[in-house]
C-alpha cells in the first residue's frame, strides 16, 4: 500500500471519527459541569417538587421573600460554619452565641437606649470577643473544637438566660428591625412591579455574565481545557433567566429584602477570601492535611484562632437578624440553629475530613433547608416529620460523600 493511500487515515486520527471525538469531549464537559453543580440541580429538584406538591404556593412572590428573610440568619451562619468545617473543627456553640448576643443587643439598643448602630457594632465587637475566647481553647490550648463548643454552647446559652433575667426584652428600634425585616424598594418612585430591584437584578445578571465571560477567556489565553461555547452559554443563559424570575417575584412584592443584601455581601466577600486569599488557601491546606501544612510553613494555630473570631462575629450577625426578625430577645432564641448550619454545610458539600467545601454550596444547603421546612409547612406536615425528613437528607448527603470518596480511593 502506497504512502498517499495511508495518508488519510493518519490525518482522520488512525480512523478514529474526529467530530466522534469532539462529540466525547463536549459530554465529558457537560457531566463534569453536572458532576460539580449537583447541589445545584438538587435545589432545583427540591423547589420543583414542593411548587408541585403546594400547587404553586411555594413559588408565590410573598412567600419567596419570605423565604429569603426566615431563613436569612441560618445562611449567614452557614458562611462561617462551612469555613469551621473546611479546617476540619466544628461549633457547636452558635446557637447559643446568637441568643446570647441577641440579649445583648436587647439591653443596649432597649433598656439602655443606646443609638440603634452603636447597639449593632457593640454586639458584633463581643461576638468577635466570644469567638477569641472560643479560639484561644481550640488554637493555643489544644482541646479540641467538638469540647471547647460544647462547653461554649452551656456557657453562653446561661449568660443569655442571665442577661435576658429570664424574661423577654423588646420592642426594638425601627431601624434595627430593618436588619431582619426590612426591603429596600422606591429608591426611583414607586411603582409595580419595583423599578430599583428590577435594576438590581439586570446587573446583577450583567455582572455574572462579565465575570464568567473574563474567566473563560483567562483560560483560554493560557491555553487551558474550557467547556464548549454552546454549552457555556446554554448554563448562562439558564442562570440569568433564574436570576431573572427571582428578581420580578421580589420586584412585585415588596423589593429586595436587607437580609438578602447582607447575606450577597457576605457571599461575595467570603467567596473572594476564600477562594483568592492566602488565608483561604491556607484553610484549606490545613483541613486537608493538617500537619503536612504546619511542615509547609503555615501557622495553623493563627489561622484557627481567626477562624473563631470570624465565626463568633457572624453568629452574632445572625443574633442580630434573628431578634430583628421577632422584634423580640427571648431565652428560647437560637434553639437547634447550630443543628442547622451544620446540616447546611454538609448538605452544601463540605466533607467530614474537612479540607473540601465551598461557600456556595453552604449557602444553597441552606436554601435546600429552608424549601424543605417552608414547603413541608405549607403542606401541613407536623414538626416531628420535617426533623426526620431534614435528617434523612442529612445522612443521605454525608452517605454520598464517603461514597464519592471511596470511589475515588481518597
Amino acid at each position: 500500500m502506497s504512502q498517499n493511500t495511508i495518508a488519510p487515515e493518519t490525518a482522520a486520527g488512525g480512523g478514529i471519527n474526529p467530530n466522534e471525538n469532539r462529540f466525547t469531549r463536549w459530554l465529558g464537559h457537560i457531566l463534569a459541569d453536572l458532576g460539580k453543580n449537583g447541589i445545584f440541580i438538587a435545589l432545583i429538584a427540591v423547589v420543583a417538587l414542593f411548587a408541585i406538591l403546594t400547587n404553586g404556593i411555594l413559588l408565590r412572590p410573598q412567600n419567596l421573600s419570605n423565604l429569603v428573610v426566615q431563613n436569612g440568619y441560618i445562611l449567614v451562619l452557614a458562611i462561617g460554619m462551612v469555613m469551621i468545617i473546611i479546617a476540619g473543627h466544628i461549633d457547636l456553640s452558635v446557637g447559643s452565641v446568637a441568643a446570647f448576643i441577641g440579649a445583648v443587643s436587647g439591653v443596649f439598643a432597649v433598656k439602655m437606649g443606646m443609638p440603634w448602630w452603636l447597639a449593632i457594632v457593640l454586639s458584633l465587637l463581643i461576638g468577635a470577643l466570644v469567638g477569641a475566647w472560643q479560639g484561644f481553647w481550640v488554637a493555643y490550648v489544644g482541646i479540641p473544637a467538638f469540647i471547647v463548643t460544647l462547653a461554649g454552647m452551656l456557657i453562653f446559652r446561661g449568660l443569655a438566660l442571665v442577661v435576658l433575667g429570664n424574661a423577654n426584652i423588646g420592642s426594638f428600634p425601627t431601624e434595627y428591625r430593618a436588619l431582619g425585616n426590612g426591603f429596600l424598594a422606591g429608591i426611583f418612585g414607586e411603582s409595580d412591579p419595583d423599578l430599583f430591584t428590577l435594576v438590581i437584578g439586570a446587573l446583577g445578571i450583567v455582572a455574572l455574565i462579565v465575570q464568567q465571560w473574563r474567566t473563560r477567556a483567562g483560560r483560554q489565553k493560557y491555553s487551558q481545557d474550557v467547556e464548549p461555547l454552546v454549552w457555556f452559554v446554554a448554563k448562562l443563559a439558564l442562570i440569568a433567566v433564574v436570576i431573572g424570575w427571582f428578581t420580578w417575584a421580589l420586584a412585585s412584592y415588596k423589593g429586595i429584602p436587607v437580609t438578602l443584601i447582607v447575606l450577597a455581601v457576605l457571599v461575595l466577600v467570603y467567596g473572594i477570601v476564600m477562594n483568592r486569599t492566602v488565608f483561604g488557601r491556607h484553610i484549606y491546606a490545613i483541613g486537608g492535611n493538617r500537619h503536612a501544612a504546619e511542615l509547609s510553613g503555615i501557622k495553623t494555630r493563627r489561622a484557627d484562632f481567626w477562624l473563631f473570631v470570624n465565626m463568633g462575629v457572624l453568629a452574632a450577625l445572625a443574633g442580630l437578624i434573628f431578634t430583628a426578625r421577632l422584634n423580640l430577645a427571648g431565652p428560647k432564641a437560637g434553639d437547634g440553629f447550630e443543628l442547622e448550619a451544620i446540616s447546611a454545610a454538609f448538605i452544601g458539600g463540605a466533607a467530614v475530613q474537612g479540607g473540601v467545601g465551598t461557600i456556595g454550596g453552604a449557602i444553597i444547603g441552606g436554601l435546600i433547608i429552608g424549601v424543605l421546612n417552608n414547603g413541608m409547612s405549607i403542606m401541613g406536615i407536623g414538626i416531628e416529620w420535617q426533623q426526620a425528613v431534614k435528617g434523612l437528607v442529612l445522612l443521605l448527603a454525608v452517605a454520598f460523600d464517603v461514597y464519592n470518596k471511596r470511589r475515588s480511593g481518597n
